[in-house]
């Protein structure tokens, strides 16, 4: 499987209220629940991933959440309340490979938008989209985007963790993330902050 790239992989524990429900609505498989660890990744080729999860749930006692290959790559999440289990899962894919956490790819950050007090008909074309919670007109908004995209999952985490905001959108798979948070402007800028710093933190190879 040295063929294979990690283009993403990260373990998030602590799974936050409003990012776990958000998951909870829009993921094919088991649910993940606030506090909850959860292993993301991102994988070149896609098809590898079918392979990657089996090895992965036949090697713990996670279960699978997310499955999917898109245009380019495979995408998936597994989750499970006990970090440990979660541990031996990602490392089952990791000794599949030969590799490390440390093989895969570092992501950067393409942009980030602050926009106050929405305009009503801009709230009202994201609405028509979004999985989260609705833009409320008049709040700010908060866009961060990133790449490889599976990264904006613990971007979402981090953004619950430090400040009260809701989630309008995550969208992890394809070429670039997007993460969509509302709230006031104090809440979605300190928030904004973190999610870029949980980004940057993120240890890896050059892409």
């Amino acid at each position: 499987m040295s063929d294979i790239t990690i283009r993403a992989l990260m373990q998030i524990d602590n799974l936050q209220p409003k990012f776990a429900a958000y998951n909870g609505a829009t993921v094919q498989g088991s649910i993940p629940l606030s506090g909850d660890t959860v292993l993301v990744g991102e994988l070149a080729p896609g098809n590898c991933v079918f392979q990657l999860i089996d090895r992965a749930l036949k090697a713990s006692s996670v279960e699978a959440t997310t499955q999917m290959v898109e245009r380019e790559f495979g995408f998936f999440i597994l989750r499970s309340p006990s970090n440990a289990e979660v541990t031996q899962a990602r490392d089952a894919i990791l000794g599949a490979l030969g590799a490390a956490m440390s093989d895969r790819l570092k992501p950067s950050i393409a942009s980030t938008q602050i926009i106050t007090s929405v305009e009503p008909y801009q709230a009202q074309l994201l609405n028509k989209w979004r999985k989260g919670t609705l833009l409320v007109p008049g709040q700010t908004l908060g866009i961060i985007e990133c790449a490889p995209a599976a990264y904006v999952s613990i971007a979402a985490n981090e953004a619950e963790k430090a400040a009260e905001i809701d989630i309008v959108e995550v969208r992890a798979v394809g070429r670039f993330g997007r993460l969509f948070i509302s709230g006031s402007e104090d809440s979605v800028k300190t928030a904004v902050a973190a999610a870029s710093s949980a980004i940057e933190a993120v240890d890896g190879q050059d892409a």
